[in-house]
């Protein structure tokens, strides 16, 4: 089901989330199409649980919505189930980050250029995968919204200060994105 997506000022968009009990198979299937419908009705390219107000250790990435600049991401889609993170690299990339949750904002933003992360996938089975490139950028930030951590938070302190007028206005409802979404 399609559900509203949290915005900036939220409380859970900053609560670090609770691992997701492997044994809830029910609420774990739910949860995830949830996730899905979601982030396929705001054609986002990732979302975690603490955006639709879950505060569960579950993120969805969706490469997709990014093909005509990623070919590569034609058919990759991931759900990372209490992922963590193994190792990353020492090289840093720096690239302009949007967010579901943060409508409108832009910031560069420097991550590592490659993560190996630890998972559970949709039947509950342990990964271990490595990630780079644009896939390794879709999983870091959906794993910092479940660290309580935009990616506004690793901008620049000037660009931090240059967009705290609109974060002011995300958080105070002034906003209209094309998807549905709260402040709560």
């Amino acid at each position: 089901m399609i559900q509203a997506i949290y915005l900036y000022g939220s409380e859970v968009l900053r609560k670090t989330a609770e691992p997701m009990p492997l044994d809830a198979r029910d609420e774990i299937a739910a949860l995830v199409a949830d996730l899905k419908d979601t982030l396929k009705a705001s054609e986002g390219c990732g979302l975690a649980a603490p955006q639709i107000g879950v505060s569960r250790r579950v993120l969805i990435v969706d490469g997709s919505e990014v093909a005509d600049q990623y070919p590569y991401l034609k058919d990759f889609r991931r759900t990372l189930i209490n992922p963590e993170l193994l190792w990353e690299s020492d090289n840093r990339i720096e690239f302009a980050e949007g967010c579901l949750s943060i409508p409108g904002v832009y910031c560069d933003v420097r991550r590592p250029a490659a993560i190996r992360v630890a998972y559970y996938n949709e039947e509950l089975e342990r990964v271990e995968e490595d990630f780079e490139g644009f896939a390794c950028r879709m999983i870091q930030h959906e794993m910092s919204h479940l660290d309580g951590e935009l990616f506004t938070d690793l901008a620049a302190p000037i660009r931090r200060k240059m967009i705290a007028g609109k974060l002011k206005g995300i958080a105070k409802g002034a906003v209209t994105p094309r998807y549905n979404a709260k402040i709560k």
